[in-house]
């Protein structure tokens, strides 16, 4: 059986460290002014994979951070994905000439699905589509807006377009603390033939362990972030629990 995979977050605002509660730009907590530490203190905890997220890209529309993250690519030995404002090919292209490994599209992934796929096919198994969800529905922009679209129908959008996984958010929990919406994230991997992320909520340990039970179901990894930083979660712990 697969082990779970545990991608550490590190969240860029103004090339700082930081997480936000709820996906809000106004609620965001510092952690630290070098990434590139981050990542490396990540990986002496045994981190193999990184989720990086360009947060004020995901509100400009367009890459903010990419110092930032080109430090954290040169800091950290493994495989380091990134989002965040990604709208065009252009800036797919620019990622994967910074040495990312996979990139993760969300609202375009909504507004402009023909896009996706052209990366897709471009990048076979590299693109990530972000499915950021609220009760249920797509949110966008940076979750400041919420579609009428489903995330089941999101996901089958994309089942046949060569992308590499979904990453699903339940963006009411984000950087909230309140556990992982398991059963949500279950029925997603369970319901398309995509492996899924699941992120969003990880309190402690015991959310790894449910999601690693549930590796068998289609569940490839978890993102985790505030959990880390306020010290509720041990990564060395939460990799070994996620590898059962």
């Amino acid at each position: 059986m697969a082990a779970l995979i545990v991608f550490p977050a590190i969240d860029l605002k103004g090339g700082q460290v930081v997480r936000l509660a709820e996906g809000d730009m106004a609620r965001a907590t510092v952690y630290g002014d070098d990434p590139a530490a981050q990542a490396v203190a990540f990986a002496d905890a045994g981190a193999t994979h990184l989720h990086v997220v360009d947060l004020d890209g995901a509100f400009a529309g367009s890459s903010v951070n990419g110092t930032a993250v080109e430090s954290i690519v040169a800091a950290f030995p493994g495989f380091v994905q990134v989002g965040g404002g990604v709208r065009d090919m252009a800036a797919v292209q620019r990622w994967f000439d910074r040495g990312v490994a996979r990139v993760v599209i969300g609202t375009a992934a909504l507004t402009d699905p023909d896009f996706v796929r052209v990366a897709a096919k471009a990048f076979p198994n590299r693109i990530v589509v972000g499915v950021d969800a609220r009760d249920g529905m797509v949110a966008t922009h940076g979750w400041a807006e919420v579609s009428d679209v489903a995330v089941a129908d999101m996901a089958a959008r994309f089942e046949d377009a060569g992308v590499a996984a979904l990453l699903f958010t339940d963006v009411g929990r984000d950087g909230m603390l309140k556990g992982v919406n398991v059963q949500a994230t279950v029925d997603l991997a369970r319901g398309t033939n995509l492996p899924v992320i699941a992120s969003g909520g990880v309190a402690g340990v015991g959310d790894i362990r449910m999601l690693a039970i549930h590796a068998k179901d289609g569940i490839e990894g978890v993102i985790t972030g505030r959990a880390l930083y306020d010290g509720r979660l041990d990564l060395a712990t939460a990799i070994a629990v996620a590898k059962g």
